[in-house]
């Protein structure tokens, strides 16, 4: 289905850490401007032409999560600094929540402002689409990433094949309780598509694991206070409960961050998604024994890039088009108008000091 993958060891090496983003307002913003004032053209990798002076919105599903501070800032080589790179005048900005509501105005004040792309982690599969389909009437580019809005976007960049996400997450899981015991998984949002499509292919995957039993799929809304409520209420619930799965990068350190303590760490297995540098004391503790991620900051870049070459019209998002994404190399659009950054990578104590991020 995707046609493009990397060595994502490589990759990783790359990201650089970045601190959290204050928000105190229902919605915020940070700029990254170029000197380009004006839309202008430069040559593109891809054989066409990028224009300069874009003015692209790089909007998060909330701002001050360090998973997308990660893979949009200028200082990690994200969204931000692909931008930059080209010429274009980069703006990250969304709301505190991760809900459409909070999204939405955002999107509304970026084709106010004259937005000639959106780049978009998409809080809802639908409840965007009227907002993003306006935007593309008036000619606007919408790429998603991270999370898709498949019928309202012109392109996602999908950060690692959905299936392989949810089938190793169970595997890895699997291998800490030997295949055996109730288990739980802490999501996001009930109505994140991402994290839906993980946990679909998480469910076909325990198929093979007979004495594995779902017990629970609980919600914490991209919210470190309600991901630990949620969690503390599975302890609670499920006494005898052997592994925990949190697909988002808030769940897994707010359960990681329950679990560090004498009565679970080492009794209560825990995998998910997370940045290394949320895990490494409890990797090193024992609390937590591997995890796995992509590189948010290629990512991002990834998305900036592509969102500059279709608003340019360098490509299009037929499928075959291919484009050279600067420093990540060569990609192809897909049949369903996506492309593929590369496979997950397991972060364990033997690697992962080699990461910042």
């Amino acid at each position: 289905m995707f046609s493009k993958r990397k060595t994502t060891t490589a990759l990783l090496l790359g990201a650089s850490s970045v601190a959290l983003v204050a928000c105190g307002t229902t919605v915020s913003s940070s700029t990254t401007t170029t000197a380009a004032s004006t839309a202008t053209t430069q040559a593109a990798t891809s054989g066409g032409a990028i224009k300069t002076g874009l003015k692209v919105f790089v909007i998060p599903k909330v701002l001050g999560n360090s998973y997308f501070t990660t893979a949009d800032s200028v200082q990690s080589g994200g969204a931000l600094a692909a931008l930059q790179s080209l010429g274009e005048v980069g703006t990250e900005t969304s709301g505190t929540a991760s809900t459409p509501s909070s999204q939405l105005p955002v999107i509304q004040s970026a084709i106010t402002q004259g937005a000639n792309a959106l780049v978009i982690s998409a809080t809802d599969p639908t409840a965007l689409c009227p907002t993003l389909n306006q935007a593309m009437a008036k000619g606007i580019t919408v790429v998603t990433y991270d999370s898709d809005a498949p019928t309202c976007r012109d392109l996602f960049v999908n950060q690692a094949s959905t299936a392989q996400i949810g089938t190793s997450e169970v595997d890895l899981l699997a291998k800490q309780i030997n295949a055996t015991g109730d288990i739980a998984i802490v999501s996001a949002t009930a109505s994140a598509t991402n994290q839906n499509a993980w946990i679909g292919y998480m469910k076909q995957e325990l198929t093979k694991y007979p004495n594995m039993h779902l017990v629970s799929i609980v919600y914490g809304n991209d919210d470190p206070a309600t991901a630990t409520a949620v969690t503390q209420g599975l302890l609670q619930q499920y006494p005898n409960l052997k592994g925990i799965i949190s697909p988002t990068t808030v769940g897994i350190a707010a359960a990681a961050a329950l679990l560090d303590t004498p009565q679970y760490r080492g009794k209560i297995a825990l995998t998910g998604l997370a940045t290394p540098n949320e895990m490494k004391k409890y990797v090193a503790d024992g609390t937590v024994t591997s995890f796995e991620l992509w590189n948010p900051a290629n990512l991002g870049y990834l998305a900036g890039y592509a969102a500059a070459e279709l608003a340019s019209k360098a490509i299009t998002n037929a499928p075959g088009q291919t484009f050279t994404a600067g420093k990540l190399g060569k990609y192809t659009i897909a049949s369903d108008h996506s492309i593929l950054l590369g496979a997950p990578y397991v972060f364990d104590k033997s690697n992962i000091n080699n990461f910042n991020f």
